[in-house]
């Protein structure tokens, strides 16, 4: 029978059982604030989720009103986080090599109401922090690092990337650098953060059940996908709110990390180390995308999960942000020619779907 792969929840959790069973103590959540601290210089807070961190990062150094510059190919969490601190995002284009904004695509986006720019090295590809430092110490920008796609990497010039900016925000949601389904952590580098009341709420106990059963529903979805059974199996857990999609996490800069989610992201983060690490996900860009996926589905791939479809991803959401694709014409043209490669997939597993997508890679340039 041919073997097939199942994607819709995440694959990367190795020790779904281990993950169920995890027990944390608030010893773990003071331990993993520590090391954060001691790590990305500065003094750490552990919230529930990423755009959370980032959220009270910006509440932190801007004032209601301000502008900063956001990538113009990233998620909706993102922007959920700029909207809930009261600034207003400005997206710039990006290049087709990386899928970040460049010096030129930041100079046309920065006018006087612009105070910050948020850094997201997109999908673990480095920007040029020098040229970025040197952009924003000339229109005097405040540096926000969002480690989501990179924590443990390094930028080109050599420094560990959550190590420049006034505030380095970090997620441990899936499919992230740090996967410990949800979480986050911000770390401040400025005595302005006391300001900024600790979250300190209870987590939700629906939410930490959902979390710890996550990698035991994806272990059974892959079983079951063989059976052609995995697609119905996620479809009901979804109906029955078992399963959150990870955009559909809540905002909340009120209620903190749980704590066995703070010992599974220690752990992580000390594994992990500094490195010099590749991308977080490779990406290539094809022409007739959606043809690319059905050969892929029929190959027993399923990539429809891939970062993202739309400039501002899911596309259940684009339509609030009001993204002016005119003043991001390479952003909208990738998002619609994008497909990157799962992080639950070995080289050897991987292997016959490059070979799909190579003979489709689009001639307009891109990483390839």
């Amino acid at each position: 029978m041919k073997k097939l792969f199942f994607l819709g929840l995440a694959a990367d959790i190795k020790h779904p059982w281990r993950h169920f069973f995890t027990h944390g103590t608030r010893k773990n959540a003071v331990e993993l604030a520590g090391y954060l601290g001691k790590r990305y210089g500065g003094e750490a807070m552990l919230c529930k989720n990423g755009r959370s961190a980032l959220a009270l990062a910006l509440k932190t150094y801007f004032t209601p009103g301000d502008a900063v510059i956001v990538n113009g190919f990233t998620c909706y969490a993102v922007y959920e986080a700029v909207k809930a601190a009261g600034l207003k995002p400005v997206f710039a284009d990006i290049s087709k090599e990386n899928l970040n904004y460049t010096v030129d695509t930041l100079e046309k986006a920065v006018s006087d109401k612009v105070t910050g720019i948020i850094v997201q090295n997109s999908l673990g590809n480095p920007v040029d922090m020098q040229k970025i430092e040197k952009f924003a110490g000339k229109h005097g920008l405040i540096i926000i690092e969002d480690l989501a796609h990179c924590a443990g990497m390094s930028y080109p010039d050599g420094r560990e990337v959550g190590t420049v900016g006034a505030a380095a925000a970090l997620s441990f949601g899936k499919e992230k650098s740090i996967d410990a389904v949800s979480g986050g952590a911000v770390v401040f580098r400025h005595p302005k953060w006391h300001t900024i009341q600790v979250p300190s709420k209870l987590p939700k106990f629906t939410d930490c059940l959902r979390e710890r059963c996550y990698p035991v529903f994806g272990l059974w979805c892959r079983r079951l996908a063989r059976v052609k059974l995995g697609g119905a199996l996620m479809r009901t857990l979804m109906a029955l709110r078992l399963v959150e999609r990870s955009a559909d996490n809540r905002l909340d800069l009120e209620r903190r990390l749980p704590y066995f989610e703070a010992k599974l992201a220690l752990a992580q983060l000390k594994a992990r180390g500094k490195s010099s690490a590749g991308p977080l996900r490779e990406f290539c860009l094809v022409d007739n995308r959606a043809n690319v996926l059905q050969e892929l589905r029929t190959a027993g791939y399923f990539f429809d999960g891939f970062w993202y479809e739309c400039p501002i991803s899911p596309k259940r959401y684009y339509k609030k942000v009001r993204f002016d694709e005119a003043a991001c014409p390479v952003a909208t043209e990738v998002s619609k020619q994008i497909v990157n490669l799962p992080t639950y997939y070995s080289k050897k597993d991987l292997a016959a779907a490059r070979a799909i997508i190579e003979r489709h890679l689009s001639a307009k340039g891109g990483k390839k």
